[in-house]
């Protein structure tokens, strides 16, 4: 993915430039960071490094630690300066600051999926490293709303960030570093100097074995601050002690009068009737992956629900499975993924048995028939799963990230979010390029966009559909010839009709009486009985659009109450005297 003349983002390779001997070994990025060096230091061919996985290559990047130089031979990091706002911290930070610190800088964007798949590498590093290493994420941002301090509070919380944020809503400390893609790491040692970057997924092995080299060679140095630093998390003040928190995905079923709810940041489904009484809770609130009992069973971030009959299907993200809540014996299993993210199988070329499978973010789900359709976010595809032989594979899209119709064979999608469907075809939110796309169940259908132009298009314009723009959509429905759309980072509702093609805003904005904003990033839409149910985000709330009135109301929860909470949530007890 480019960003115009300066950003890519890498789906699963990793790229790297690390400092080998006196060299930096480049591959692809961090041009910047080359030059402040020209001129001193020779550039090694890419040839060396093309596959990240290669021993050989692994042990070349370890060699950063191995044969550090003297410091002088080595760039100082850029300070970092030019940032909006500081969270997760009591206030800025400066590298001059923590000398002593092995710093690692992610240079990340809240709406990216592969930003969002590092970040347990992140976490585990953090654990690993609790007092030498400071993790220290530089939002630069994508689509104009993640330039919003108050969104990417919010990311942080959502997706449960335990390291200190800049918001570069100007790409300053971006540009300083010469960053051009998400995500990008880039590791600076106790005494401030570039070691050296790299980008994509998949790195947590040799950041480990380099950030522990490097740590074992400044103890040696004297050089290493072992003090632990404790940052002012804003989960201490907020944490999550409402009904729902960050519900993603909602799912309303009029014949048998209920409503599914993803409570996705509590890691649990909550089940009510359409007026918000609580049937049940699945899951303990505690992220994990079990199956067994409502009571005893564990999700990580649950997204979209697909009912059939007495079986609810649910996208389990985090875990990268599928799993089944059996609503009337009252338990939950799991029928397909391994709970390991799998990048290869978006090449699969025939289908394989459903639980030896590999997924990759299933983000929501569609049941036609015996047919199971899985907005595979991480994957850039449509997969589908049948119900009847267990089996499951890609359906539509060759798995690179971009806006392109054609045979579903070489069609593109950009991280689906959202599904929907009038019976002939799937609807689909493609959130990273804005569209929302048509998509034919037979075989040799072509896979069509109805709104959207690529990657780096979008905005907030309604009208006829060849110039209308949504930014970053994420849920769709489908009612009547008509999709209604969770606009999310317009925080908008609106509604395209298909045979007329046009769009329209239905519902959004500020909210004439109370003067705050109708609706938080929403996600996930379901409509039942004339109701639009709408997950409105990050507001923790379901909000029920009339749609012959045209109104907007809250669902009032009655018996929902919030999970305990999570130990990582509690701030530390003070040091002792």
């Amino acid at each position: 993915m480019h960003l115009p003349e300066s950003a890519t983002r890498h789906p699963a390779s990793s790229m790297w430039i690390w400092y080998i001997g006196g060299m930096f070994a480049i591959v692809g990025i961090a041009s910047a960071i080359y030059a402040m060096t020209a001129g001193i230091l020779p550039k090694v061919s890419a040839d060396i490094a093309s596959d990240p996985a290669d021993a050989e290559f692994h042990s070349s990047l370890v060699a950063v630690a191995q044969e550090q130089q003297a410091s002088e031979e080595r760039p100082d990091a850029p300070e970092l300066e030019g940032g909006k706002a500081w969270l997760n911290t009591a206030g800025p930070l400066k590298l001059k600051d923590l000398r002593g610190k092995v710093v690692l800088l992610d240079f990340w964007t809240l709406c990216c999926i592969n930003c969002i798949h590092v970040m347990p590498d992140l976490a585990k590093l953090e654990k690993k490293y609790p007092n030498e290493l400071v993790v220290i994420g530089v939002h630069s941002a994508k689509f104009e709303n993640e330039k919003d301090t108050n969104s990417i509070r919010k990311a942080i919380l959502r997706y449960e960030i335990a390291h200190p944020v800049v918001n570069d809503a100007d790409h300053k400390i971006w540009n300083a570093y010469g960053v051009n893609s998400w995500p990008t790491f880039v590791l600076i040692d106790p005494e401030g100097k570039v070691v050296g970057a790299t980008s994509g997924e998949g790195n947590y092995e040799i950041l480990d074995r380099v950030i522990g080299r490097v740590i074992d060679i400044h103890k040696q140095k004297k050089t290493l601050n072992s003090k632990p630093i404790r940052f002012d998390l804003i989960r201490y003040r907020e944490k999550g002690d409402t009904p729902l928190f960050f519900p993603g995905k909602i799912l309303a079923d009029e014949k048998s009068n209920r409503l599914f709810i993803a409570d996705s940041t509590h890691h649990r489904v909550v089940i009510t009737d359409l007026s918000g009484k609580k049937i049940a809770i699945v899951g303990t609130g505690t992220p994990g992956r079990k199956d067994g009992p409502f009571s005893e069973a564990q999700f990580d971030d649950p997204q979209g629900m697909a009912l059939d009959g007495d079986l609810l299907y649910v996208a389990d993200r985090k875990n990268h499975s599928i799993r089944a809540i059996d609503l009337k014996a009252q338990t939950v299993s799991t029928v397909a993924g391994t709970g390991v993210q799998v990048q290869e199988t978006r090449q699969l070329e025939e289908p394989q048995l459903a639980l030896r499978t590999g997924l990759n973010s299933p983000w929501d789900l569609w049941r036609e028939g015996r047919k199971l359709y899985i907005a595979m976010a991480g994957h850039h595809q449509i997969w589908v799963m049948d119900l009847s032989t267990t089996l499951i594979g890609p359906f539509s899209g060759d798995g690179r990230e971009n806006l392109k119709d054609g045979p579903h064979f070489a069609a593109r999608f950009a991280q689906p979010s959202g599904l929907a469907s009038d019976g002939k075809f799937l609807y689909v939110a493609d959130s990273e390029v804005s569209a929302i796309r048509k998509v034919p169940f037979e075989s040799d259908g072509r896979v069509e966009t109805l709104i959207g132009t690529g990657l780096f298009d979008f905005g907030d314009v309604d009208g006829p559909l060849a110039r209308a723009k949504l930014q970053h959509a994420l849920g769709v429905v489908h009612h009547q010839g008509k999709l209604y759309i969770a606009d999310t980072y317009n925080s908008k509702i609106k509604v395209l009709d298909l045979k007329e093609g046009i769009i329209a805003t239905l519902v959004g904005g500020t909210d004439p009486e109370t003067k705050e904003p109708l609706f938080q990033e929403p996600a996930g839409l379901s409509l039942a009985a004339g109701k639009l149910y709408v997950a409105d985000t990050n507001a923790h709330r379901i909000r029920v659009v009339d749609l012959d009135k045209k109104t907007v109301t809250t669902l009032m929860l009655t018996g929902v109450e919030p999970p305990p909470p999570q130990k990582e949530w509690l701030p530390p007890e003070p040091a002792k005297p």
